[in-house]
């Protein structure tokens, strides 16, 4: 029996929803042991960092950084998600594929036509060519107000068309997006949601609760459609936002928490992320920067 199984063997295929209060009464090395093991053994997903120091979105990142990451990552994981499909981006699912593993491939909508039918068409070549397990048409397009609801209707419906059943289609976005836009969950093949309780200011303590009843609200609406969760994770570093605070230990709890109870009730959840990236500070501040389990120079940071 492994240090996982002893330790939550009650947890396991049980109606007790796990909380981060057990870990109170481990110490800090059994903790880190735990964590370990988790890695170890295997998460379901990642969302894959691609931009290294000095780099960010719109710089062309070649095939050789893509599979020096890869290679770090390959180890711990099943599957890899992408958010693009041009500037290099392109090369992630083939790169995946190329270490055995699973893809959920975006092709990442804004408010440039242009742009966006480059992006189309390049996912629906790879899904193609066979490097696509689940393909995703935008990422919180609606969030950031870029399309309307309409407009991405249209162009999911034209990727499930043009790809005809080779793989499932989706949408990633909020939770609550697929609670209060029914047409978008009626249109999608399966729902693909992005679950934070660290934006909604939740703390650490609560933290899990809350990820899980976001989950279960699109899964309320899903009329049996497949859920999965493409991103959720914990900031080890940078300023509080309500009760929620980046540090280490939060982080490394949170990480615990998601994957036991992904692994404990097959739900397939894609954790952001696998690296920092600095870059992200100018969007969200400096806790942009410290969302991935290893830092941005590739040293696992736990």
């Amino acid at each position: 029996m492994s240090y996982r199984e002893e330790k939550f063997l009650s947890f396991k295929k049980s109606d007790l929803i796990p909380k981060l209060s057990y870990m109170d009464e481990m110490s800090a090395e059994d903790i880190a042991d735990l964590f370990k093991e988790l890695l170890d053994e295997g998460i379901y997903g990642f969302c894959f960092s691609l931009y290294e120091e000095g780099q960010g979105p719109g710089d062309i990142i070649p095939r050789e950084q893509i599979a020096r990451r890869m290679e770090i990552v390959a180890p711990h994981t099943t599957s890899i998600r992408s958010f693009s499909c041009t500037d290099g981006n392109e090369l992630i699912p083939q790169v995946a594929k190329e270490f055995g593993l699973k893809t959920l491939v975006g092709a990442w909508l804004g408010d440039d036509e242009e742009k966006n039918e480059e992006e189309i068409q390049n996912l629906i070549q790879l899904a193609k060519d066979g490097y696509v397990d689940v393909a995703a048409v935008g990422n919180e397009v609606l969030y950031r107000n870029d399309l309307t609801e309409e407009q991405l209707l249209e162009k999911i419906a034209y990727v499930k068309n043009e790809l005809d059943g080779i793989v499932p289609v989706g949408y990633v976005d909020a939770y609550y997006e697929f609670v209060h836009r029914p047409a978008i969950t009626e249109l999608c093949d399966i729902l693909l949601c992005n679950c934070y309780p660290f934006w909604e200011g939740t703390s650490i303590s609560d933290s899990f609760h809350h990820m899980r009843q976001m989950y279960y609200q699109v899964k309320n609406v899903a009329n049996g459609k497949e859920v999965m969760i493409t991103e959720t994770g914990w900031p080890s570093k940078g300023s509080p936002l309500g009760g929620a605070v980046p540090s280490k230990e939060n982080a490394i709890r949170y990480f615990i928490n998601a994957n036991l109870w992904s692994q404990d009730e097959d739900i397939d959840i894609f954790y952001f992320s696998s690296f920092d990236e600095s870059w992200k500070v100018g969007a969200e501040g400096e806790v942009g920067a410290y969302w991935g389990i290893w830092d941005k120079n590739g040293k696992l940071k736990y």
